[in-house]
C-alpha cells in the first residue's frame, strides 16, 4: 500500500503575491482615475469656454436674412420695379451624402431644368457647401404641396420663402430699369461676401445694376434651434436686415409709354432731357423686351429667341446704337462759327446747288438741285444748304471743327448713369491717325460739316447736345436718378447734379441760332407744319442719312418713297418753348425716307404729352404727315457727294454709315 504525500500550501508566499497584484491594480486604477481627473479638467475648466460653443454651435445656428431689395419709381410715384413673395427649393450641400443621387430623385418629384442643376453646382464649387444654395427658384403651389409630402426623403434640402422682382411695367421700361438674375459663380468672386449673404439675385444691367450699392441694403441675422437633422425648432433672436433705398427716376411713364408707341414697331430710339437740369424725361428703344423673363432664369428657348430676333430686342439703341447725325448738327456747327468768330449772322453764301473746294474738280451737291440762293445764317439753318456748312466746315478746318464739337460731348461719354454707353465718332485729325496711316483730306472735312462721313453719334449724345444748346450752352450730365428713399414713410431726398461751365459766351450767338431752329418749324424749312395746334413755339433741326452701296448708286435706281424708307436714317432733335427751352427731343429712326417726316411726328406726340404733364390741354393734331415736310427732291444730305463709299460697321456694336473716304474726294491731305 502505497502512501500519498499531502502538499502544504505556502501561505506566505501567497499573501504577498496578492499584496503584489492587489497594488498593481489599485495603481492602475489610481492611473486610469488621474487621467480621468486631468481629462475632466481639460474639458471643464481650461477649455470650458471653447467647447460649450461648439455644443452651442450643434444646436444653434446663424441665419442669414436677406435684405429687402429697393423699390424703383418713376417721378410720379408710379412703380417701376417691385418685390413680391415666392418660394424656392434650397440645398445645404453639407447636409447631402450623395448630390446626384439626391438631385435625381428630387427631379422625380419637383421638375428641375438642367439650367437650375447646372447654377446650382457652381454655387457649391465655390465654397458655399454650409451654405443654403438655391436649386429652383419661384415654386408653384403645387410644387410646394408635393414636396412637403415627400420632405422626410431629402436631408438638407428645404423651401425657403423669399422676395422675387417683378417689373410691373413690362419691356416698356426694360432698357432702363434692367433686371436682376441669380447670383452665378463669377459673382461670389467678385461681391462682398458678408454684405451679400443670404442674397440670390444682383442687378445685371440698366438702373438695377448702376445703382446696386443703392437698392441693395445690409443683410441681418437671426439664431435658430435646429435638431439633429438640421431643421429648424425655434428662432432664438433676430438682427432685423437694412433694407435698400427706394429710388425715383426723372422717367415719366406717360411720356415714355406715348413715346414708345409713337414708333409703331418701327426700330430706333428717343430721348428727352429736361435742359434746365439734365433729367431724363423719356429713355426708348424699340424694339424692346420683358425683363420678368431674366429674374428667375430665363428658358433656353426664350433666350435663343431674343438672341436670333433679326430686329436684336436686347440692343439698346438708346445707349449704344451709333448712327450718322446729318443735318441735326447743323445747328451746332452754325454756332461754332459765330462763337470762334469765322461768322457773323448776316454773313451769306451763294448755293448754287454744288460746292467745290477751291483747286479741285470735284464738287459736293446742295440741298436741293439748282441750291438756295443767297442765304444767310437763318436761312441756311432754315433750309438746311449744305453749300452753307461745306464752306464753314472747310473755314474752321478739322482741328477747330473737332474742337468746337466736342464740347457739346459728340465723340465722349455723356456721363448717363447706366453702365454700357458707347462714345461714337467725333471725325478729327486724332482719330484718323489711329485707324490709318493716310493724312486728312479737305474732303473729309468738307462732308463732316453736313454730318457724314466719319460721324456716328448715340441718340443719348444727340439729345444731351440739344439740351445743352437749349439750355443756353450750360451743359448738365444727363441723369436718371431724381431722388432716393429710406423707406416708403421717409421723405425723398433730391440729387443733385451740378452744371458744367456755359460753352456760348454771346447770348446774340444764342439768339441767331435759335432763329434758324425756329423757322426750321415755322417757316418754311424742312419741318414746316409740325408746330401748328401748340401752343408754344417748337424750334428744331431734321437730319436725313443715306445709305448706299460702294459699288452702285442705289439712290438714283430707286427712287420711290417705300424704298426710301428703308433706306434711310431719319433724325429729328427738337426743343420747346422756344424763348425759354423746358424740354429737348432727339429721335432716331433707323428706317425712315426723311427726317422731318418720319421722326418729326414723333418728336411732336412727345412733345404733346408733355404739354399734358404739364397740366395743359392736349395740343390739336398738326394734320396729315404728307403736309409736313418740304423736303421735296433728294439732295447731298441724302445722295452722297461723287465718288462717296459705302457703309462700314463703327465700333461701338451697332452698324454706322461712313460714305467718304480719303481716297474718295480726290485731295491731297
Amino acid at each position: 500500500m502505497s502512501t500519498r504525500r499531502a502538499s502544504i500550501k505556502e501561505m506566505r508566499g501567497e499573501v504577498a503575491l496578492f499584496r503584489r497584484r492587489a497594488l498593481a491594480g489599485f495603481g492602475l486604477i489610481l492611473l486610469g482615475l488621474s487621467a480621468l481627473i486631468c481629462r475632466y479638467v481639460y474639458l471643464q475648466v481650461m477649455h470650458h469656454d471653447e467647447f460649450a460653443a461648439r455644443s452651442e454651435q450643434n444646436r444653434i445656428k446663424p441665419r442669414a436674412i436677406p435684405p429687402a431689395r429697393g423699390l424703383i419709381y418713376d417721378r410720379n410715384g408710379v412703380l417701376l420695379a417691385d418685390n413680391v413673395p415666392a418660394f424656392r427649393l434650397e440645398v445645404t450641400p453639407e447636409q447631402v451624402k450623395d448630390m446626384d443621387g439626391m438631385l435625381a430623385r428630387l427631379g422625380n418629384v419637383v421638375p428641375i431644368s438642367d439650367d437650375d442643376i447646372e447654377t446650382f453646382k457652381k454655387q457649391a464649387k465655390a465654397g458655399r457647401r454650409f451654405d443654403g444654395i438655391p436649386l429652383k427658384l419661384k415654386l408653384t403651389e403645387d410644387e410646394i404641396g408635393r414636396f412637403a409630402v415627400n420632405r422626410w426623403r431629402f436631408p438638407g434640402v428645404d423651401v425657403v420663402p423669399y422676395l422675387t422682382r417683378r417689373y410691373p411695367q413690362g419691356a416698356r421700361m426694360a432698357h432702363v430699369v434692367g433686371y436682376v438674375s441669380r447670383i452665378d459663380a463669377d459673382d461670389l468672386n467678385r461681391l462682398d461676401e458678408a454684405r451679400y449673404k443670404g442674397t440670390t439675385h444682383v442687378g445685371r444691367i440698366g438702373i438695377e445694376r448702376y445703382y446696386e450699392d443703392l437698392l441693395h441694403g445690409m443683410p441681418g441675422y437671426e439664431l435658430v434651434e435646429v435638431n439633429a437633422d438640421g431643421r429648424t425648432q425655434a428662432v432664438l433672436d433676430t438682427t432685423p436686415p437694412t433694407p435698400g433705398k427706394n429710388i425715383y427716376l426723372s422717367i415719366d411713364v406717360r411720356l415714355q409709354k406715348v413715346a414708345e408707341e409713337a414708333f409703331a414697331g418701327r426700330s430706333g430710339a428717343a430721348i428727352a432731357i429736361d435742359p434746365r437740369n439734365g433729367q431724363v424725361l423719356t429713355f426708348v428703344s424699340v424694339p424692346d423686351y420683358d425683363p420678368n423673363l431674366f429674374v428667375n432664369g430665363i428658358s433656353h428657348a426664350d433666350y435663343t429667341a431674343l438672341m436670333t430676333a433679326p430686329d436684336k430686342p436686347l440692343y439698346n439703341r438708346a445707349l449704344r446704337g451709333v448712327y450718322p447725325p446729318g443735318s441735326t448738327v447743323k445747328p451746332f456747327i452754325a454756332l461754332g462759327g459765330l462763337e470762334l468768330g469765322l461768322r457773323r449772322p448776316s454773313d451769306t453764301v451763294l448755293s448754287t446747288g454744288e460746292f467745290c473746294i477751291p483747286g479741285q474738280s470735284r464738287c459736293y451737291r446742295d440741298d436741293v438741285r439748282g441750291g438756295n440762293g443767297v442765304v444767310n445764317m437763318v436761312r441756311a439753318i432754315e433750309k438746311s444748304t449744305n453749300t452753307y456748312f461745306y464752306r464753314l466746315a472747310l473755314d474752321m478746318g478739322i482741328d477747330r471743327f473737332s474742337g468746337w464739337m466736342s464740347k457739346f460731348g459728340f465723340g465722349s461719354k455723356t456721363g448717363i448713369d447706366l453702365v454700357g454707353e458707347v462714345e461714337g465718332i467725333l471725325p478729327s485729325r486724332e482719330w484718323k491717325a489711329t485707324r490709318s496711316k493716310a493724312g486728312w483730306y479737305p474732303g473729309e472735312t468738307v462732308i463732316a460739316g453736313i454730318g457724314q462721313g466719319y460721324w456716328s453719334v448715340t441718340p443719348l449724345q444727340l439729345a444731351h447736345a440739344t439740351a445743352t444748346f437749349a439750355g443756353k450752352g450750360i451743359p448738365y450730365t444727363p441723369h436718371l436718378l431724381l431722388d432716393t428713399q429710406d423707406g416708403v414713410d421717409s421723405p425723398r431726398v433730391a440729387q443733385s447734379f451740378p452744371p458744367g461751365e456755359s460753352i456760348i459766351k454771346k447770348q446774340a450767338d444764342w439768339d441767331a441760332v435759335d432763329q434758324g431752329m425756329i423757322a426750321v418749324i415755322n417757316g418754311t424749312g424742312t419741318g414746316k407744319g409740325l408746330g401748328k395746334g401748340f401752343p408754344y413755339v417748337i424750334a428744331g433741326k431734321s437730319g436725313t442719312a443715306e445709305r448706299f452701296s460702294r459699288t452702285t448708286n442705289a439712290y438714283n435706281e430707286n427712287k420711290n418713297l417705300a424704298y426710301l424708307a428703308t433706306r434711310h436714317r431719319a433724325l429729328f432733335i427738337a426743343y420747346t418753348p422756344a424763348e425759354d427751352p423746358r424740354i429737348a427731343v432727339a429721335v432716331v429712326l433707323e428706317a425712315g425716307a426723311w427726317g422731318a417726316k418720319d421722326s418729326g411726328p414723333i418728336a411732336r406726340k412727345i412733345l404733346d404729352e408733355w404739354v399734358v404733364e404739364q397740366g395743359g390741354p392736349r395740343p390739336t393734331d398738326p394734320g396729315p404727315i404728307d403736309a409736313v415736310t418740304t423736303e421735296p427732291v433728294p439732295d447731298a444730305e441724302h445722295e452722297p457727294a461723287p465718288g462717296s463709299s459705302s457703309p462700314s460697321d463703327a465700333p461701338g456694336g451697332a452698324p454706322a454709315d461712313v460714305p467718304a473716304d480719303a481716297e474718295s474726294t480726290g485731295d491731297t491731305p
